[in-house]
This record gives structure tokens, C-alpha cells and sequence, in this order.
């Protein structure tokens, strides 16, 4: 549902400040390239005493930026199109990664990733750790396009998991100059990257 404040009051006193604050995020944003991690116990304390803050309130406002990517509009897929065979696959140790088709609708794509193993040698009731992944596009035509791709999770059994990825715009019919970057991480903010990276080439 969209947000509704919480209060018709406002100070218009503080405009210029709450204008500042909006600035000062925009400029971390630009400093740290989007990738600003989250600071110390020890400075969440310091700042906490200095400027007369709790320490939760500190740790809910920089957990918040690390969160902003959830707050982008999200695209529903609509208006089924076709289907683009693409049967492309990757492997490292015992993990097979695969992408079999892409889904596309007029307003945007669906990929799925594939995750397959042998755990016949396993115990049952033990399962692997879990992780998370994160889909970029990489276009060799050099159009520039800004592709959207949000994670709409995943799930599976011990031997096989797949992961859904919604792209928006839509990835072009033709899909030869198109790569699919991969990358694994240990937390769904993308905070502790795995080092694993894998890219999913279309081409033929």
C-alpha cells in the first residue's frame, strides 16, 4: 500500500534542514558508490551520546539506506508475449547453474536461474547453507540501457533450487549481445559477497 503520513503537521521551519538531510543521503550515496556498509557498534555509540540519540533509533536509520532498494516501484509482469529459449549453463565443483528460457511480457522479462547438485551422499535432514543471488545485464550493443532486476526469491529442495528474477524494460527479442551476471552473496541485502560471479552468455 502506498505510504500515508502520519501527521498532516509539519514545521515548515525545518524545510531547509529536512532539504539539507536529503542532500547529505544523496551525497553518501555518491561518496561510497552505493555501497556504504553500515557503521561500527563503537560509532553508533559515540554518535548516539554526542548528538543524544538512542542506539536503536541510529541502527534503524542506517539500516534503512541499506534497504532503499526495496522501496523502487515494483514492475508486475504483464501481457504475456513468448517464450525465448536460451539453454545456457555454468559449473564449479558440484554445483550446476542453468538458464533455460526467458519469459517475456510487453513491460518486462522473467529469468529463472537453476541450481542443481548430486546429494545422494548426504544425510537426510541435512541441508546445504543458503544463499542469495543478484542479477545485473550486461548489453554488448552499448545502448546503455539501465536494467532493473529484482530477486522475487526462490526456493527448492536439497538437490535443486531456482531463484526468479523480474527485468524491466524488457530484454530486447533479439537476446545474442545480452549477458547475464551473477553474483553470490550470504545475506539478501548484498552485503557479505561469496567472490562467487558467473556470467550467462545468450549468444548461440
Amino acid at each position: 500500500m502506498p505510504f500515508e503520513p502520519p501527521a498532516e503537521h509539519y514545521d515548515e521551519h525545518i524545510e531547509v534542514i529536512d532539504e539539507q538531510i536529503c542532500n547529505l543521503i544523496r551525497k553518501r550515496k555518491e561518496l561510497s558508490k552505493n555501497n556504504p556498509g553500515f557503521p561500527t557498534k563503537q560509532l553508533i555509540c559515540d554518535w548516539s551520546i554526542k548528538y543524544n540519540f538512542y542506539e536503536d533509533f541510529l541502527n534503524s536509520v542506517f539500516a534503512h539506506f541499506l534497504n532503499e532498494e526495496i522501496y523502487k516501484p515494483v514492475v508486475e509482469p504483464k501481457g504475456f508475449l513468448k517464450n525465448i529459449p536460451i539453454l545456457k549453463s555454468f559449473e564449479i565443483d558440484d554445483w550446476f547453474y542453468s538458464v533455460t528460457f526467458v519469459r517475456q511480457f510487453q513491460n518486462a522479462s522473467v529469468v529463472h536461474l537453476n541450481l542443481d547438485r548430486d546429494d545422494s551422499d548426504e544425510m537426510p535432514g541435512v541441508f546445504p547453507e543458503h544463499y542469495w543471488f543478484d542479477l545485473s545485464i550486461d548489453d554488448d550493443d552499448g545502448e546503455g540501457i539501465n536494467y532493473d532486476c529484482r530477486n522475487e526469491g526462490g526456493g527448492g529442495s536439497r538437490g535443486h533450487s531456482s531463484y526468479t528474477f523480474v527485468v524491466s524494460p524488457p530484454l530486447p527479442d533479439d537476446v545474442s549481445k545480452i549477458k547475464l551476471v551473477f553474483k553470490e552473496y550470504k545475506t539478501p541485502l548484498k552485503t557479505k559477497p561469496t567472490g562467487l560471479e558467473f556470467v550467462i552468455r545468450m549468444d548461440n
